[in-house]
């Protein structure tokens, strides 16, 4: 727990500034996918789809559609993409490293990513 949040509890601190820095246990945090559209299937699409437990990733024909604001970072589509070819797919997705989501509209939060694997 970040030494901060407990600083100002003990001082009956309600609200605090944003901090200034990000916090190191920051780093530990998990984060949503980043997808690598070069290595993505429309096969390795359909499985994320499949396994995605909050609806965050849909496929519309050749887009992966990834809905941040749903997404709870399980990592459930990391280990599926890593499980579903050993081969150059299983680097289809990684951390993004990115855990300060906010955003002013919906719209931000939707991404679509283009599925080129299958074009060789």
């Amino acid at each position: 727990m970040p030494l901060w949040f407990l600083r100002g509890l003990s001082r009956g601190v309600v609200t605090t500034r944003y901090p200034a820095r990000p916090d190191a246990s920051a780093a530990t945090l998990p984060t949503p996918p980043a997808f690598r559209p070069r290595l993505l299937t429309r096969q390795v699409a359909d499985r994320l789809v499949a396994v995605c437990p909050s609806n965050a990733l849909s496929r519309q024909d050749d887009v992966l559609v990834f809905d941040i604001g749903a997404c709870t970072c399980c990592g459930r589509c990391a280990q599926t993409a890593a499980e579903a070819a050993a081969g150059p797919a299983s680097g289809a997705i990684t951390s993004s490293g990115q855990f300060e989501l906010a955003a002013t509209s919906r719209e931000t939060l939707l991404k679509q990513i283009p599925i080129l694997g299958d074009a060789r």
